[in-house]
């Protein structure tokens, strides 16, 4: 292991797990599976604690919506047991873009240049 990746693992959580969560994981942990994005999930021993150590920055909305509802204890048998499909109505994953570049700035809006289409006749302004 590199000084760097020594230093991001033992000061912060943002790039992945930390070296407590290594030793938890270690000491406690028993892999359960891993999703499509080389997340990986543990339990402890009796079943009381899930967590998930990211491939890459932890990023919440990166776990997929079977891994989802094991983490939050809505369903006892993980999708690596199972042949879980996705409902129809349950989306792919789509990284948020909240605070970079590409966010959504619909038009009107301080940042983007566009303007606002015209007020039809469903709203009237408050005037004081």
């Amino acid at each position: 292991m590199k000084l760097k990746d020594w230093l991001l693992e033992t000061f912060t959580w943002w790039h992945g797990q930390t070296i407590g969560t290594r030793f938890y994981t270690w000491r406690f942990g028993k892999r359960v599976g891993e999703d499509e994005r080389g997340n990986v999930f543990y339990q402890n021993a009796d079943g009381s604690r899930r967590w998930v150590v990211f491939n890459g920055p932890v990023e919440a909305t990166a776990i997929g919506t079977g891994w989802h509802g094991w983490m939050h204890f809505r369903v006892d048998t993980p999708p690596s047991q199972e042949d879980y499909q996705p409902r129809a109505w349950q989306k792919p994953h789509q990284q948020n873009l909240t605070g970079t570049g590409l966010a959504y700035r619909p038009k009107g809006s301080l940042l983007n240049t566009a303007e606002r289409p015209r007020v039809t006749g469903d709203y009237d302004a408050w005037q004081p």
